[in-house]
């Protein structure tokens, strides 16, 4: 037994469930977490649109009743990009030999980079729709986000799912199933970092809060992709970060790989989470760069 760990709390990943005439329905935190994150994400972004003087030249990109239209295409966006990130990037053999199951979104698996990709998809339609100004759409996007990601983190939590990798730290928790005796090398129950909530406290919480600041005090919004590429180098840092505490997912690791390493350079390497969060660092970085000099 690990002394200075903590037990996982008595948690249940579903919030309630109730069964009409042999049907049962559960409301799982996970859903829960989508709901409200998007519903944070409508109320922000409502209230960004609502004072003007945010804006270049003091005019909003879009009105309110079209951030309630977007809401729709960002759903959409982040359900089918999120399924499909998770196809393409961390199962392609699997769910090409079992086509009939990519649609199942409710056995679980999204990756937030597919979903991203969505969203980014479905705002560029909407924006040539309506004739609305990407840039200036996509920092509303980028402001909107964080509360979500802050929530799906904390939902990975409770579902123990995505957990970290064993550790003896004293903030190290024992979650329940087989993670807590699956540590190579160590003797009883195994402890490891709890970093879902490391991503929700850089992904959500401060990264969020920088965004808010600078948006609503720091007049950012006035030069548009400055927020959106703060969020992106924000995010790609915090990702390549807590991915040297979390466990790798299970069809990259090997014998020889225990890491899961994807691209291996000698006894370091990068996980597939690093691969896909490197690009949006570096993207990030180029378009505040780019922001300010188109500014000036």
């Amino acid at each position: 037994m690990l002394p200075a760990a903590i037990p996982f709390p008595d948690l249940s990943p579903e919030l309630f469930s109730i069964e009409i005439g042999g049907f049962a329905f559960a409301l799982r935190w996970y859903a829960l977490a989508y709901i409200a994150g998007l519903l944070i994400a409508w109320w922000l972004a409502a209230r960004a649109v609502s004072v003007a003087r945010l804006w270049p030249a003091d005019r909003p990109p879009m009105t309110r009743d079209q951030v309630e239209e977007l809401m729709t295409w960002v759903i959409l966006g982040v359900v089918i990009g999120g399924r499909l990130g998770f196809v393409l990037f961390y199962q392609p053999a699997y769910y090409l030999a079992n086509p009939a199951q990519i649609p199942m979104i409710w056995q679980g698996g999204m990756a937030f980079h597919g979903g991203f990709l969505g969203v980014v998809v479905a705002g560029l339609l909407f924006c040539r729709k309506h004739g609305i100004a990407p840039m200036s759409a996509a920092d509303m996007f980028a402001l909107a986000t964080p509360p979500g990601l802050m929530l799906g983190r904390i939902a990975n939590f409770i579902n123990a799912e995505l957990w970290g990798r064993p550790t003896d730290v004293p903030w190290g928790v024992i979650f329940p199933g087989p993670m807590a005796q699956d540590c190579p090398g160590i003797e009883g129950l195994c402890a490891r970092h709890p970093s879902q909530l490391y991503q929700a406290g850089l992904e959500g919480l401060l990264l969020g809060a920088v965004l808010l600041v600078l948006a609503f005090r720091g007049g950012w919004l006035k030069r548009p992709g400055q927020i959106t590429g703060l969020f992106l180098a924000g995010y790609g840092a915090a990702r390549l970060f807590v991915e040297a505490f979390r466990q790798a997912d299970p069809q990259f690791i090997t014998p020889d790989n225990p890491l899961g390493h994807v691209i291996r350079l000698g006894e370091a390497g990068l996980t597939m989470g690093q691969v896909l969060s490197l690009p949006m660092l570096l993207a990030g970085l180029a378009l505040i760069g780019w922001a300010r000099r188109r500014a000036t």
